[in-house]
């Protein structure tokens, strides 16, 4: 699993953003905007031909310094996996940059990812969510093909 696995990510949310927006996942139409309790910090959306256990697509953070808009559609790298409970159901998510340049999950990033996942639906009475582990760029890669949908291959 060595290889690169290219993937491409829905950008959703804007890093720095306190707003959580919607789109219908398959179509990517844009639906409703709602505040949160804390601004993302990396741009935040979903990897595309995929389906979480949740029934939405697979939640991903691109982690980079770039001002990266909503709605923007880019091809990426996984780099690790945050697992994530949400209200009781695996909710994971997909860490990945953008294709040309390189990150390491660093304790920093870890840090600010849990803090925010922690928080950012506070606003949210008896909303249950949590953060695991942080696993590998080959973990991350396999969950991602053992996600995919019969699009997710027609996107390459």
């Amino acid at each position: 699993m060595s290889a690169a696995l290219l993937i491409k990510v829905f950008v959703q949310n804007e890093a720095g953003s306190n707003l959580k927006n919607y789109h219908d996942e398959k179509t990517l139409a844009f639906q409703s905007a709602r505040h949160v309790s804390r601004a993302y910090p990396f741009p935040y959306g979903f990897v595309i031909g995929t389906t979480a256990q949740d029934g939405c697509n697979l939640d991903c953070y691109v982690i980079t310094r770039r001002d990266i808009r909503t709605a923007t559609i880019m091809e990426c790298e996984p780099v690790g996996l945050m697992e994530q409970f949400e209200d009781g159901i695996e909710d994971h998510n997909i860490l990945a940059v953008p294709v040309g340049e390189t990150a390491e999950v660093t304790e920093t990033i870890q840090k600010t990812l849990v803090e925010f996942i922690e928080n950012v639906f506070r606003h949210i009475r008896d909303k249950q969510i949590r953060a695991g582990r942080f696993l590998s760029a080959t973990e991350a890669k396999a969950h991602i093909q053992s996600r995919a949908d019969a699009t997710f291959h027609e996107l390459k």
